[in-house]
């Protein structure tokens, strides 16, 4: 068996989900629900530390760097794209290997899509280190800043943290990033060359950087960066264009993320034209007496967050589609009144089915105000477990 089928096996095990799940039923987020044992516990009262916490946590069970995209070309024309480094540890801190060659226990997974119109090309990859590795095959350190595995990274530009008076990056190896990734395919092959340039500060979610996931306590560290500016090169198709847009990060670690009654969630990013940003979820299941716990942040363009309580976010799916063989809402009804926006966000093609080893669906999508249609703004949607 090929080692790298060996990782994938035993990385779907240890998420408790495969892609032999039944089209229509669950596809079994609830490994993210299991007891954290003597993994580290997020906790709101953890500070958040910067430039560290944009490196690995491998004290905890379950980490993600996550990059969204929306973009358009030199006709105008929109593209989309996501680059996302998954990290799972396979031992506790207190049962860890000493360091050898072989003997891992951190396992790392990681998915790139580009998609424009009708086309939507993925590709992932996986690797194995030792948590003590800061050179391995896949990795993330903060000063410079690298998250990386094999060839696709995303790097800091610059070697120290900006230190200019009064920046909103002060302190913040996140401060310019270069994106590089590509695929070969039997379409031509795709990737980019991006630079991404933050012109807003870091947003914590939740309490100070704890976000709760369910009724019962359950959270995640996690942070964003959802200014950025973006500029380069998209591939797609063996076909290079030069691309401009904006882009979200989203950066969280955790060792029980979910409670174990959750399936799935629903997760919005929006970018709106009055300069605001919104980050809303659904988990299904996990909240009071039973129902969906929801959570969120809405952000000033100046990049100070409001937190959103479970009953300041209500959102319901107006239509559903057949995608890769399940019924997948692409149609919502997003109101936070607290925020006085209320929405109907969108997603632009259906066919953004993620079909890796935990498939999902993830695209991009427009928002418009519910009652006049008018434009609101623009995002991408994920969502696991249908």
């Amino acid at each position: 068996m090929r080692p790298w089928l060996v990782v994938a096996l035993l990385l779907l095990t240890l998420a408790g989900c495969g892609d032999a799940t039944p089209p229509g039923e669950p596809a079994g987020f609830a490994g993210l629900g299991e007891e954290a044992g003597s993994f580290a516990q997020a906790d709101k009262r953890i500070e958040l530390r910067f430039p560290e916490d944009h490196a690995a946590h491998p004290d905890y069970r379950i980490e993600w760097w996550y990059l969204t995209a929306n973009l358009e070309d030199e006709r105008g024309e929109p593209l989309g794209l996501q680059w996302t480094l998954f990290r799972q540890a396979l031992t506790p801190p207190d049962a860890r290997p000493e360091p050898a060659p072989w003997a891992a226990d951190q396992l790392w997974m990681a998915h790139m899509a580009v998609s424009r119109g009708d086309t939507h090309r993925v590709a992932e990859r996986f690797a194995r280190s030792h948590s003590s590795d800061e050179d391995g095959q896949a990795g993330a350190v903060a000063e410079p800043f690298r998250a990386w595995i094999d060839h696709w990274q995303l790097a800091s530009n610059g070697e120290t943290p900006d230190e200019t008076p009064g920046s909103v990056n002060a302190g913040n190896t996140f401060a310019e990033l270069q994106l590089t990734a590509h695929q070969n395919d039997k379409h031509g092959g795709f990737g980019y060359d991006l630079t991404l340039i933050a012109e807003g500060p870091l947003v914590l979610h939740g309490d100070a950087g704890f976000s709760q996931k369910s009724a019962d306590g359950q959270g995640s560290m996690y942070y964003s960066q959802p200014f950025w500016r973006i500029e380069g090169e998209v591939t797609l198709d063996g076909e290079m264009r030069a691309v401009h847009g904006r882009g979200w990060l989203d950066r969280e670690w955790s060792s029980q993320l979910l409670d174990e009654r959750q399936q799935g969630w629903d997760w919005f990013s929006l970018h709106l034209e009055s300069g605001h940003k919104l980050m809303a979820f659904q988990l299904r299941g996990g909240g009071e007496d039973g129902g969906d716990y929801r959570s969120g942040t809405w952000i000033s363009p100046e990049g100070e967050p409001t937190a959103l309580a479970p009953d300041e976010i209500a959102m319901r799916p107006l239509e559903t589609q057949q995608v890769a063989g399940r019924e997948v809402p692409t149609r919502w009804r997003l109101d936070v009144p607290r925020a006085g926006i209320e929405l109907i966000v969108e997603a632009t093609h259906a066919e953004r089915w993620m079909d890796t080893s935990v498939p999902y669906w993830e695209g991009e999508v427009v928002a418009r105000d519910a009652d006049s249609g008018e434009d609101k703004g623009m995002g991408y949607l994920e969502m696991t477990g249908y």
